[in-house]
């Protein structure tokens, strides 16, 4: 199920309608694209926070997608941006809660901005205390720092807001339910999912929305990559 219920704490109308969603089988990058990655195939390095390891920052979804191509280029396999629809199944893993790990989210579990916490967190800290002790980090991680989701996937939520190949939309009504990138929309504005070091809890559920144009980006914008399934030798010629 694609979306939020109506139940659930901090939806947005652009979470609705909430509709079943058959996603066909694909790869996934089990991180965000790092910055040695980036660098490696596009010859610099944009983001804002430094380290190998660390997300790649400051790219636009043109940026993204230009990389994705370079990749494919390089390798021979068929690289791109993964679907809004098959981002959110990547990310709940199976699960309905607002996190794929459950109800709420501790920086234990995701790097985000702390100081607004979602549900069952104590709200007692103050904001010095936090970052005194770590809690809230002001910027990037190295992937793979937090626990990974049912599929293995890791930075979900937070770190950094990841593009997807959709375009941005009001609402969930006449989206594709087959797994496919909804391409038409009514703006040139692309969506981004996930949260990140900076948004707030809420920001970082499963469901939640974000747009971003195409051709702008920040310091917290990153994003994964799908890749093509491979076809047996017996069928490449077909």
């Amino acid at each position: 199920m694609m979306g939020s219920p109506a139940t659930e704490l901090g939806r947005r109308d652009v979470e609705s309608p909430q509709h079943q969603v058959t996603v066909p089988t694909f790869f996934s990058g089990k991180y965000p694209i790092t910055q040695a990655q980036w660098q490696a195939v596009m010859g610099n390095n944009p983001s804002y926070f430094k380290g190998e390891k660390h997300p790649v920052g400051s790219v636009s979804w043109e940026d993204a997608v230009k990389f994705c191509s370079k990749l494919s280029q390089k390798t021979g396999s068929k690289y791109r941006l993964l679907s809004e629809a098959e981002w959110e199944y990547a990310c709940r893993a199976r699960t309905t809660t607002p996190f794929h790990f459950g109800a709420t989210i501790t920086t234990e579990l995701g790097n985000f901005n702390r100081d607004s916490p979602y549900t069952t967190v104590p709200k007692g800290s103050c904001r010095a205390r936090l970052i005194s002790e770590g809690l809230y980090r002001q910027r990037t991680t190295e992937v793979g720092s937090f626990p990974p989701n049912a599929f293995g996937l890791y930075d979900m939520h937070g770190n950094v807001w990841e593009w997807c190949s959709d375009g941005c939309h009001h609402n969930y009504n006449s989206a594709p339910t087959d797994g496919s990138s909804w391409e038409t929309g009514p703006s040139e504005s692309r969506v981004q999912r996930g949260g990140s070091c900076y948004t707030f809890a809420v920001h970082c559920r499963a469901a939640n929305r974000s747009c971003g144009s195409a051709g702008g980006s920040d310091r917290n914008g990153g994003f994964r990559v799908a890749v093509a399934l491979a076809v047996p030798s017996s069928l490449s010629s077909l």
